[in-house]
C-alpha cells in the first residue's frame, strides 16, 4: 500500500457512498486512476465491502455488551460450532475466539436489561458446552472512523 491506496481507503471508510469522481477530486487524482486504484485494492482484498453504519437505538437495540465465554470440552469442532450457533442469533453483533482465560467475546445488542438477561438464560445457561460466562455492560462505544495501516 502506498501512500494513495491508503488516503483511497480513508475517503473510501469515511463516505464509502461518494462517486468516484469526488473521491479522485478530493484525493488530487485523474478519475480513470481512481477507479484503477480502487480496484486494485478490491482485487487485493485491502477492501472486502462496503456497509452501512447504523443507530442501536434507532433499530430498538440501545443496550449493548461484551460476554465473556469459557466452554468445554476445547476442541476446533467445539469452537466452531459454538461460533456457528452464536452467529445465528440476531442479538449478536460481533464474535471474537480468544486466547487466555476466556474462550470468547461476544458483542450483543437488545433492548433493554431484562432482555440481556432473558438471553443469557435462554441462549447460553442451557448449552452444554458453556460452563461459564459474564456479562460487561457498554456504557460507551467509540471506534475509530479509519483504519491507516501501521508501518
Amino acid at each position: 500500500m502506498d501512500e494513495l491506496d491508503t488516503a483511497i481507503v480513508r475517503e473510501l471508510q469515511r463516505d464509502a457512498r461518494q462517486t468516484n469522481r469526488d473521491l479522485a477530486r478530493t484525493l488530487g487524482v485523474a478519475p480513470s486512476t481512481c477507479l484503477e486504484r480502487v480496484r486494485g485494492l478490491r482485487e487485493r482484498g485491502v477492501i472486502t465491502g462496503y456497509r452501512a453504519t447504523v443507530d442501536l437505538r434507532a433499530l430498538n437495540r440501545p443496550v449493548q455488551a461484551l460476554l465473556a465465554v469459557r466452554i468445554r470440552p476445547l476442541s476446533r469442532e467445539v469452537i466452531e460450532g459454538f461460533k456457528a450457533y452464536l452467529m445465528t442469533l440476531p442479538e449478536v453483533l460481533s464474535v471474537y475466539v480468544v486466547a487466555g482465560g476466556d474462550d470468547f467475546l461476544v458483542h450483543v445488542a437488545v433492548p433493554d436489561v431484562d432482555r440481556l438477561h432473558a438471553f443469557l438464560m435462554d441462549r447460553f445457561s442451557g448449552r452444554r458446552e458453556v460452563v461459564d460466562f459474564r456479562s460487561s455492560i457498554i456504557y460507551q462505544h467509540v471506534a475509530g472512523e479509519a483504519i491507516a495501516p501501521l508501518e
